[in-house]
């Protein structure tokens, strides 16, 4: 069905073990003319020693077969493990290649294992999120993709819309049957129902979209309340410029940690105050824009005052130089940066603050392509519940058809060739 396709699966640079893979019907006559183990036939699953054939000269590692259809792909897969040096698997790769196998290309291994029915589309993009991961919460909401935890869901809602879509197609070709309208009240009822399942996922996305780039908290206060060496104490650290002159921060400075899982975005933001220069009140205007687009604010102070910007997030008031003051009274947490006292609860409390949005075994849509396949299906379903009373039933179908096909491109049912590439666009080669 495909060629055969070669390519290098672990990272570039030196290691202690590199791999080579092949996939596709040819994968093992290529392999044996690579291959010395004194061997004639290969068990599937079984790893043997022996000598690889490279470009030019020949190392000592191993080779694996898998058999169609019980592998990644779906298709005869090869690997061979050498050492991990850069130039001996690629000297081994072009061996590949010049006994008839195709470079692959990004994402090509996993695409076909989509395509063989291995896995749905979904389950590829949660295991890139799990690569790409830079927090345990998203390798964690990819595993749940992954491992079709959403794709079980979304084909759960389908089957339901499909008894529905069966139940329109009775009274639209039997019509006579209902004459006291009881079944299209059932179909209704049903119909709530799925949109009440369709808006729970489409909801999770403002909590995933979170997990997949993170809360982003804002550090502000008037200058001189230590902004800075705050940053620099929560993330261990320096990070930001330190000085006792006012206004030495005049630009955003950012630095990510995480706390219990959660990838936490810090931006350290110039000191707020009226009489500035021009080049300082630039930096305080994108202050307050950090502010009103963070999901949780630090107002830092060393005094007992009270926050005045906009802000759309959670506000903590966080007292510094606890060490050297006495705190403020509306303060929410007493801290020192100088000494770290307070450091940890601080970090605690601004994971409390995201309390009640994160829960790391729960299924979350953290994918923006999710979200919009979502969106468009509970539109096409609220269409179609509105429908039932005041228009044809077979424009009550179209509709239903739509959330169906929408849903779909989750799963990848009705994926597009467009959708499909852009998928496997994110992938490295080799995966």
């Amino acid at each position: 069905m495909y060629d055969c396709i070669a390519a290098i699966s672990t990272a570039h640079g030196t290691g202690g073990v590199a791999i080579i893979r092949l996939s596709g019907k040819e994968a093992l006559s290529i392999a044996k003319k690579m291959f010395a183990a004194q061997k004639e036939e290969y068990t599937p699953n079984y790893m043997y020693a022996g000598n690889i054939s490279g470009e030019g000269f020949t190392d000592y590692g191993f080779m694996v077969y898998f058999k169609a259809p019980r592998s990644f792909t779906g298709e005869d897969i090869v690997e061979f493990h050498c050492h991990g040096g850069v130039q001996i698997a690629r000297g081994i790769l072009k061996k590949c290649l010049s006994l008839g196998a195709r470079a692959a290309e990004r994402g090509e291994f996993t695409k076909r294992a989509f395509l063989n029915g291995k896995l749905s589309l979904s389950s590829a993009e949660g295991m890139a999120d799990m690569i790409n991961a830079e927090s345990l919460a998203l390798v964690r909401a990819g595993s749940m993709m992954y491992t079709e935890k959403l794709t079980r869901e979304v084909v759960d809602v389908q089957n339901k819309l499909k008894d529905v879509l069966a139940e329109v197609a009775v009274e639209i070709d039997y019509p006579e049957e209902d004459s006291d309208g009881a079944d299209l009240q059932g179909i209704s009822k049903k119909l709530d129902e799925i949109r009440g399942l369709v808006s729970g996922l489409a909801s999770s996305y403002k909590s995933g979209k979170k997990i997949k780039d993170g809360v982003t908290v804002a550090l502000c206060g008037k200058p001189n309340a230590g902004k800075s060496s705050l940053l620099n104490a929560l993330l261990g650290y320096d990070r930001a410029i330190v000085s006792s002159v006012a206004g030495t921060t005049r630009d955003v400075v950012e630095g990510c940690i995480e706390i219990d899982g959660v990838k936490y975005n810090l931006t350290d933001t110039a000191g707020i105050r009226e009489s500035a220069g021009e080049v300082e009140s630039i930096g305080i205007e994108r202050a307050k824009n950090a502010i009103k687009c963070a999901d949780i604010v630090l107002f830092i102070t060393d005094c007992n005052e009270e926050f005045s910007e906009e802000a759309s997030g959670k506000v903590i008031k966080v007292f510094n130089k606890s060490d050297i003051k006495k705190p403020g009274k509306t303060a929410d947490i007493c801290v020192s940066a100088k000494t770290g006292e307070g450091i940890e609860q601080l970090k605690k409390l601004i994971a409390q603050s995201a309390v009640g949005e994160f829960s790391l075994d729960k299924a979350y849509i953290v994918e923006e392509r999710h979200f919009s396949a979502l969106l468009r299906a509970e539109q096409s379903l609220n269409s179609a519940f509105d429908g039932i009373a005041t228009l044809t039933l077979d424009l009550v179908a179209v509709d239903l058809k739509d959330a169906w096909d929408a849903l779909g491109e989750i799963t990848g049912e009705t994926a597009t060739e467009e959708i499909i590439s852009t998928v496997f666009e994110k992938f490295c080669v080799g995966k």
